[in-house]
């Protein structure tokens, strides 16, 4: 396997080859390169050409090889892309298809896998909204996380941390960027962020809620400035020994705790409203899918390459969790004695979240891929005193509401 493969491939897998497309660091790449060296030695009968790139240079690229029909035969999909990519045909039907092997899935499980009642798409990983800490800074500060954790709770702790530890600390970074702990905030209001019919379902109480939390922190002194993270969205390595504790998706904290490794990281599950709305947890699919082009001879080796994705704990040896932990309950279970310290971590909250009571989520629609942009761009606003959080919320749902109706 070689990195020659890494770009798109000049045949299009014309030569029998089967293209496979995800996205990462150079440390995932190094390791699917390997993982699929292994495949390819257990199955000396298929070539795989390897597609790779940091996330926003894949979404380029696959976008470019939409227009051209030209898209690899087994492809991670960005999660704001998901119906987007549906919608333009890209997935082939699962359904019967030879040589994927679905065995370790239970019947309610692959139904839960299904978009739209379909199943064109399968999830390679899963993870969920977490609020991560620096168990050391705990532990110095001598400060304890209650076991019930609410938003009013934890907002009034960040600040209280921030006016009485002697380190310089302040709480939490300025975060109302983070998708997944928004979409939470949301469902614990009764509302989701995206509709079965394809709409926003956030309203502009609910985003402004979120905003208005967030900018009290702020306001208090409990979040790193804008200034200090260089931006809504900072760079962990930048502020990651600053703060407290900081919002993530479970998988991050794999390769966050690494940055820091005098420190000792946890984390647990979001706050929770005194009156959550029943169901509002959420496990997250990282989804993948056999492009709906590959040739009918290719099907079958497209779809072993699939089902190594899913199975083998090879692969899971070399990758580990760090794009989270893999939906094959099984081979989790075969992985964890040899998980290391951190990916525990991740393995102990994704089983605690996956076992509760979890309404329906659905996928974002067609036309909303850029809607965190739209939120940066609100929030950029609110810290620079140019909008008002109620305005920006208004703002921000007319905006999206607009692109979703012109996609």
């Amino acid at each position: 396997m070689t990195l020659a493969g890494c770009g798109p491939s000049g045949s299009g897998g014309r030569d029998g080859s089967v293209r496979f497309a995800w996205w990462g660091g150079a440390d995932r790449q190094r390791a699917y390169l390997e993982g699929l060296d292994a495949f390819t030695a257990a199955n000396p009968d298929i070539k795989v050409a390897p597609e790779f790139g940091d996330y926003d240079a894949y979404q380029e690229r696959m976008t470019t090889q939409m227009a051209a029909r030209d898209v690899p035969d087994v492809f991670w999909i960005p999660s704001p892309a998901v119906l987007t990519y549906r919608d333009a045909g890209l997935y082939r039907d699962l359904e019967g298809i030879d040589g994927l092997d679905l065995s370790a899935f239970g019947a309610d499980q692959i139904e839960s896998f299904r978009l739209g009642g379909e199943l064109n798409t399968l999830p390679k990983s899963v993870f969920s909204p977490v609020v991560r800490y620096n168990a050391t800074f705990l532990e110095e500060d001598g400060v304890t996380l209650p076991e019930q954790l609410s938003w009013d709770g934890l907002a009034e702790l960040l600040v209280d941390y921030t006016k009485e530890n002697g380190s310089g600390r302040v709480g939490t970074t300025y975060g109302p960027y983070h998708d997944m702990p928004f979409e939470s905030f949301l469902r614990q209001r009764g509302e989701d962020l995206w509709t079965e019919d394809g709409r926003l379902g956030a309203s502009v109480d609910g985003v402004a809620a979120w905003i208005d939390w967030w900018e009290k922190l702020r306001l208090a002194g409990a979040t790193t400035t804008v200034s200090q993270q260089d931006g809504i969205e900072p760079s962990w390595a930048q502020v990651g020994d600053k703060v407290l504790l900081t919002f993530a998706n479970s998988n991050h904290i794999v390769d966050d705790a690494q940055a820091f490794p005098d420190y000792t990281f946890d984390q647990r599950d979001v706050p929770a409203a005194e009156d959550a709305a029943a169901g509002y947890h959420f496990t997250y699919y990282s989804r993948f899918a056999m492009y709906s082009g590959v040739p009918d001879d290719r099907v079958e080796s497209a779809a072993a390459l699939m089902s190594f994705n899913l199975n083998s704990p090879e692969l899971l040896g070399l990758v580990g969790l760090s794009a989270g932990a893999p939906p094959n309950a099984s081979l989790l279970d075969a992985y964890e004695p040899d998980a290391s310290p951190d990916e525990q971590k991740v393995i102990t909250v994704t089983r605690e979240i996956a076992g509760t009571e979890q309404r329906p989520r659905y996928e974002a629609p067609a036309g909303s891929g850029s809607w965190r942009d739209l939120m940066i761009r609100e929030l950029e606003e609110v810290t620079l005193g140019q909008k008002s959080v109620p305005d920006a919320a208004a703002a921000f749902v007319e905006a999206v509401e607009g692109e979703i109706a012109g996609a």
